[in-house]
């Protein structure tokens, strides 16, 4: 979430309780040593079919703490939408545990539905420096991070070999291939996942950011309105204008392009990490299986710069059982538990030294490559408005992409309209 599942739908994973105190300070904070008993689980649809075994593992050593899993829609939109509304039912919420977009921190934590938690008890230094920020707000840690993500580049290594050309480190190599080599081999150039869903807002701020440039800086002010903008949701326009970004696209998530990857229709495709998992050499039903590359997303003049995506689990003000909640993430978090999140489930995990185990590595060999990626990765923008900040990042950007405005006025539109957003 979705990633994404921003990322994106297969990201989106299970959602966890913690412990701490109600975030809006009605109550002190509660004592984690008591809190015991069962929970509920909410997350995105668990495409992988991965979570399961990991909380049966949990389940039959815990037979007084049972989680009970609730999965929401595949669609990170719908998924926060299920979770906001019942987030406001107050102390009537049926969940305990979320497992929430990296980008939902701030909103979530602002708004008073989850609660902070003890930063001493995660073990967050054997994580990847750049995923602990995700789950802040304000200075105060409000989640855990559970599983990581940075956008990659999956290119055909076959056709590339074939034309002696190697994969793109910047956006004119991209275009020029995309446009040149990809019709003869009767290929499309390039997609991303362009319909106006969370999608989008990460496409395009990976673009922005790319291209050296920001959304909003760390105080929520609008800072969109630049020449780096303008070059980067340039950049997307003009693929579709030219036709190296098939207008097929417009209509992807990640599912959809990473089917029309898979069904060897595209040449490049920029995706989260399962996709070459589930495209890569033992894909069944692939046409690409071991076809394929994984580089970072190439840049204007070198590798450019991903969205960090993924999902932190977060404990919701009204938990009922908070030492439960905090003993699940810990099992969650632990080597063990991460290196079964890859295994089994395709998903970055959030702990360093699984990036360098060389067994893993020999199994998923695009992992250097990922690590790199997160390392350099930056979050979208945070705002406790963000939902709102997120839809008209899609609107105008896809505004653009489809000719109805250009790329310069776009970006002034998205100037206003964030502006407005932040004086609510």
């Amino acid at each position: 979430m979705r990633w994404m599942r921003a990322a994106g739908r297969g990201l989106l994973v299970l959602l966890v309780v913690l412990t701490g105190y109600v975030a809006s300070g009605a109550r002190a904070q509660e004592d984690t040593g008591g809190g015991r008993g069962p929970l509920t689980l909410a997350t995105a649809g668990d495409l992988t079919n991965y979570l399961g075994p990991l909380l049966q593992g949990w389940n039959r050593t815990h037979p007084d703490e049972k989680v009970t899993l609730v999965e929401l829609p595949d669609s990170a939109d719908e998924t926060h939408a299920q979770m906001v509304t019942d987030l406001r039912g107050g102390d009537r919420s049926r969940f305990d545990v979320l497992n929430i977009d990296v980008n939902w921190t701030s909103e979530f934590a602002g708004a008073g539905w989850i609660r902070p938690l003890p930063r001493d008890r995660f073990g967050l230094g054997t994580f990847l420096p750049p995923v602990v920020d995700t789950a802040t707000y304000d200075g105060q840690l409000y989640a855990v991070p559970y599983v990581t993500n940075a956008g990659l580049l999956l290119y055909r290594k076959d056709v590339l070999a074939k034309e002696g050309v190697p994969p793109p480190r910047t956006w004119a190599e991209l275009e020029r291939v995309a446009r040149t080599i990809a019709p003869k081999y009767g290929l499309d150039g390039y997609a991303g996942q362009f319909l106006p869903y969370e999608g989008l807002t990460v496409n395009a701020a990976e673009a922005v950011y790319s291209a050296g440039g920001t959304i909003l800086d760390e105080g929520a002010r609008v800072t969109v309105d630049s020449a780096a903008a303008r070059e980067g949701i340039g950049f997307l326009a003009r693929g579709v204008r030219e036709g190296w970004i098939p207008k097929a696209a417009l209509t992807y998530k990640e599912e959809e392009s990473k089917q029309a990857f898979q069904d060897g229709r595209l040449l490049f495709l920029r995706n989260w990490p399962y996709a070459y998992a589930y495209v890569g050499a033992s894909a069944k039903g692939s046409k690409v299986a071991g076809k394929i590359g994984a580089v970072p997303l190439p840049g204007p003049d070198g590798p450019g710069t991903s969205v960090l995506g993924g999902s932190n689990l977060a404990v919701t003000a009204h938990a009922r059982h908070p030492d439960t909640a905090a003993r699940l993430i810990v099992y969650l978090t632990s080597e063990r538990v991460q290196r079964q999140v890859l295994t089994r489930g395709a998903l970055p995990p959030v702990r360093a030294d699984l990036y360098e185990d060389p067994e893993l590595v020999r199994e998923f060999p695009y992992l250097p490559t990922l690590r790199e990626s997160v390392l350099t990765a930056e979050p979208r923008p945070k705002s406790p408005h963000y939902d709102q900040v997120s839809l008209a990042v899609q609107a105008v950007v896809h505004d653009a992409m489809t000719g109805r405005q250009t790329p310069e006025a776009a970006v002034r539109r998205l100037a206003r309209e964030l502006a407005a957003i932040s004086r609510r």
